[in-house]
């Protein structure tokens, strides 16, 4: 396969995900890697014990109207988000700013009883058969993405009825089988039910995308809401650290935390929403939790024209430093939709250096149900494993297992 464009990163294999290859986030775990669908509304699981020969074992559907696009694992489990089928509603058919550019809530009202929102926890033990053990339902349109890396909690953003949008959500998982919520925060304004007035302007949307934990310190991400840090500690009740917000002047949708914690570090990405301006991945300094400072900002893809190319360019997902998967502080590796994956390397935080790239061709079909798309590659999320492959999803183009070439320790 020949890239359309390629530096320190190397083509192993790709796979069709058995005709579903709208691949959303990607964990791997003990040899298999588990897909969430932006559109089949299900979960693939494919066998990547060898990565340059990656078979599709099992897809698990979800309920009618609903998808998994986001999902975690760790030991025997398996969380999975059910969320509406946004994409293959007609309110989201023709504008992605009904999307990105408002709470969708009022858009779904009368759609409530066409989905079902809420968690859903697998027992992974054959990882090939994942075998449902626990749902929590959810009054509202549900979550988007969870955090878990074992122990007894899990993070979430979600929907719930009293709010206007997705809020950050502490989820107890003493007994799997019957996962609650036991702790939640939200920006001010976003508490409806409490009498609460939205702070912001027209056509933003402030909604936790997802929060990162380290320690005692969850890092969220609150789309056009910017950054926040909060203490969870006691995890009934969060606590505002910090709040920071780069909107305006810069475009917003805030999508990706990063910590990194032995440093005193964290990356941040601004989710593109399109070509109309440059969105960032930011270095901000955190040894003060209460007073993060942005000291950088990852360097631009320059080897082609991405902005005139179509499609959306600029970053979305990162690398996220799973247990058991590649870690490092130095290294960090995001998606950038339509230029690829990209790498940098942030030994100096002041002065990021990509060191590496790998831009996919153009998918060869769609999967995108909605009119009018454009035919180009958008890569959405990345897993680094500890030998340097590197799995890739796209929303048109499946999976491309990849492998970087450059020094990872």
């Amino acid at each position: 396969m020949k890239p359309a464009a390629a530096k320190n990163i190397s083509f192993v294999s790709h796979s069709d995900i058995g005709g579903r290859g709208d691949g959303v986030q990607i964990m791997v775990h003990r040899g298999y890697a588990y897909v969430g669908h932006g559109f089949s509304n299900g979960i693939s699981v494919i066998d990547v014990r060898d990565p340059r020969q990656p078979k599709t074992v099992n897809f698990i559907a979800c309920p009618p109207g609903t998808r998994a696009l986001h999902l975690q694992t760790h030991d025997d489990l398996l969380l999975c988000v059910n969320a509406p089928s946004v994409w293959t509603m007609e309110e989201f058919q023709k504008d992605e700013k009904v999307y990105f550019g408002a709470s969708p809530v009022d858009s779904l009202k009368r759609q409530m009883g066409k989905f079902t929102s809420g968690v859903r926890v697998f027992d992974i033990k054959d990882p090939v058969n994942p075998r449902e053990i626990g749902f929590m339902p959810v009054d509202g349109i549900g979550p988007h993405r969870i955090w878990y890396v074992g122990g007894r909690y899990a993070y979430a953003s979600i929907h719930f009825a009293d709010y206007t949008d997705q809020i950050f959500a502490v989820i107890d998982l003493q007994d799997p089988s019957r996962p609650e919520v036991v702790g939640k925060w939200a920006l001010p304004g976003m508490w409806a039910g409490g009498g609460e007035k939205p702070t912001w302007k027209p056509g933003r949307r402030y909604s936790l995308h997802h929060a990162l934990v380290a320690g005692d310190l969850a890092f969220g991400s609150w789309r056009d809401g910017g950054m926040t840090i909060l203490d969870i500690k006691d995890k009934t009740n969060p606590k505002l650290l910090a709040h920071r917000n780069t909107d305006p002047p810069f475009g917003g949708m805030t999508h990706s935390a990063l910590p990194l914690p032995d440093r005193n570090l964290l990356v941040l990405a601004d989710e593109a929403t399109g070509t109309d301006q440059p969105k960032y991945i930011w270095v901000y300094d955190v040894r003060e939790p209460t007073n993060p400072v942005s000291i950088a900002t990852m360097p631009q893809p320059k080897e082609a024209d991405y902005f005139a190319k179509g499609g959306k360019f600029g970053s979305h997902n990162l690398h996220e430093n799973r247990p058991g998967s590649f870690q490092s502080s130095r290294l960090v590796f995001a998606t950038y939709y339509n230029a690829g994956v990209r790498a940098y390397d942030i030994t100096d935080p002041f002065r990021p250096e990509e060191m590496g790239y790998f831009v996919p061709p153009d998918p060869e079909k769609m999967m995108d149900p909605r009119p009018g798309m454009p035919q180009v590659i958008q890569n959405a999320d990345c897993y680094v494993d500890k030998d340097g492959f590197m799995y890739v999803t796209d929303p048109n183009a499946g999976l491309y297992i990849l492998h970087y070439d450059g020094k990872l320790y």
